[in-house]
């Protein structure tokens, strides 16, 4: 009956998330509406949309000293991301964790629970209701590699302009984001 109840809640109510890319200036965030009861392993997924990511390689969630991943990745001491709920790891407001993102990259995202609000009727979740900046190109070398890029493609005058260029397919908009996407 515990359970049933604590399903109820979670049914009922949405996280509202604020996800900031660390250490990229400036900021790269997204804010989020997740349906409380979302498995971390569903809130990736999400996250990996909102941010434009691909999920093209291994994650972590760090949660109060826990460690979260998929179970294929077979990350020693993590914990089974579909077997928690954001509602159970998550449960209150102002709470922070992290997700890292691409080990080698080491795209580090600070989530902040904002709200845990009612779900509405109708609502249409998840969906994403604010954000700045373009997520990073996948594999451009993590903060340092990107700030480089951005130097590089910037600059027209920059040794590696016109190589940078064609790398990024011709064009990247840092200050661009669709929120609809």
């Amino acid at each position: 009956k515990r359970a049933r109840s604590k399903k109820t809640v979670q049914n009922d109510t949405v996280h509202q998330l604020k996800i900031t890319l660390l250490e990229v200036d400036p900021p790269v965030w997204r804010r989020l509406l997740v349906p409380s009861d979302a498995t971390l392993g569903h809130l990736n997924f999400i996250l990996q949309a909102a941010m434009g990511w691909t999920n093209s390689h291994l994650h972590q969630f760090t949660i109060d000293g826990m460690e979260y991943s998929d179970p294929r990745f077979e990350v020693e001491g993590a914990e089974d991301e579909f077997a928690v709920t954001l509602a159970e790891v998550a449960p209150a407001e102002r709470l922070r964790f992290n997700l890292l993102y691409d080990f080698g990259d080491a795209w580090d995202h600070e989530i902040t629970v904002e709200k845990i609000l009612p779900r509405e009727s109708g609502q249409r979740l998840p969906c994403c209701l604010a954000g700045e900046r373009a997520c990073p190109p996948e594999d451009c070398g993590g903060v340092w590699g990107y700030q480089g890029l951005l130097e590089a493609i910037g600059d027209p005058k920059h040794e590696e302009h016109d190589a940078m260029l064609e790398w990024v397919g011709g064009a990247l908009e840092p200050e661009a984001v669709d929120l609809a996407d």
